[in-house]
């Protein structure tokens, strides 16, 4: 059975969803969520806290968390290509598309990207426009929020 439980970060606010063996979730909180799940903190969404406590005070660059998605298996796959992306790089929508297998689905990889469940750990913030500027991040603050977090993974790399 899947929990849920919120955390506050440097410039977020996050929900974390796990069951027994991965997570599932890891999402923007608007802060007067219904989930349906339970509000319990377990030990796997605390690793996951954590982890993502040390993303943002600039100590991880990689996540080691099991991850159980859900999606379609285009999605799953664009999903599994964004986590190739360097830790302070980006790639365009066309290059993921390419690396999908066909570099004219820019436009179904923008929408796995919108639809991938598992932020900041599934780096879709790391997808930028084809000229370099900052298009589409769900995220409460839209691209501000995306600007910070590449900001942020620049500065870690230094």
């Amino acid at each position: 059975m899947d929990s849920v439980y919120y955390y506050d970060f440097p410039l977020c606010r996050l929900g974390i969803v796990a069951d027994e063996s991965a997570i599932s979730q890891i999402f923007f909180s608007h802060g007067n969520d219904n989930f349906p799940a339970p509000l319990q903190e377990t030990p796997l969404i605390q690793e996951a806290a954590e982890q993502l406590r040390q993303y943002f005070a600039g100590q991880r660059r990689e996540f080691d968390l099991p991850l159980a998605p859900h999606g379609t298996p285009f999605q799953k796959k664009i999903w599994q290509l964004l986590m190739t992306i360097p830790h302070g790089e980006t790639r365009s929508y066309k290059q993921i598309a390419a690396l999908a297998g066909n570099e004219k689905a820019t436009r179904a990889v923008g929408g796995a990207n919108n639809r991938n469940p598992i932020a900041i750990v599934i780096p879709c913030h790391r997808v930028i426009g084809a000229d370099g500027s900052l298009v589409g991040y769900g995220g409460l603050q839209g691209l501000g929020l995306k600007r910070q977090l590449l900001d942020l993974e620049k500065a870690a790399g230094r």
